[in-house]
């Protein structure tokens, strides 16, 4: 069997999760009746900022996937003020899941989402950029920060 590690898979368990969590925490502890507006806002947004992100990088030329090597330093777009709007994408989509499910609790898988983005893919594309494009990645990864 093939090991599927990619953020999407990622992200779809932490949905799965929160869905989880919202059938098994008590009614009254929920958002209340105002939970779908700012989850579906974080939704649009997550959905809207992975969007701009492709875009920045096919309009560069360069890997949209993890773990290929890219070729070229994407600093345009959304990548002026996120290094990886794309895995903060995932996190708005895991926030805004966790609001349309009405279940509070979820909202605590958001940061561990990010650690896992972080350490299993994060860590070692910033690796493979500082290694490809050197001085150009220390520019930039001074100037703007990881993840927002």
């Amino acid at each position: 069997m093939t090991r599927i590690d990619l953020p999407p898979v990622w992200t779809a368990l932490g949905l799965a999760a929160a869905w989880v969590l919202s059938r098994i925490e008590p009614e009254w502890f929920g958002f209340g009746d105002w939970h779908a507006v700012p989850g579906w806002g974080a939704v649009a947004a997550g959905l809207g900022l992975m969007i701009w992100a492709v875009i920045a990088m096919l309009g560069a030329r360069t890997q949209v996937m993890p773990r290929r090597d890219a070729a070229a330093l994407v600093t345009q777009g959304p990548f002026r003020f996120s290094r990886n709007p794309i895995y903060l994408g995932d996190l708005l989509l895991l926030a805004g899941g966790a609001a349309l499910f009405d279940a509070p609790s979820a909202l605590l898988l958001v940061p561990v989402l990010a650690a896992i983005l972080q350490r299993r893919f994060i860590l070692g594309e910033e690796a493979m950029l500082r290694a490809r494009f050197g001085a150009d990645f220390e520019r930039w990864s001074n100037r703007v920060r990881r993840w927002i």
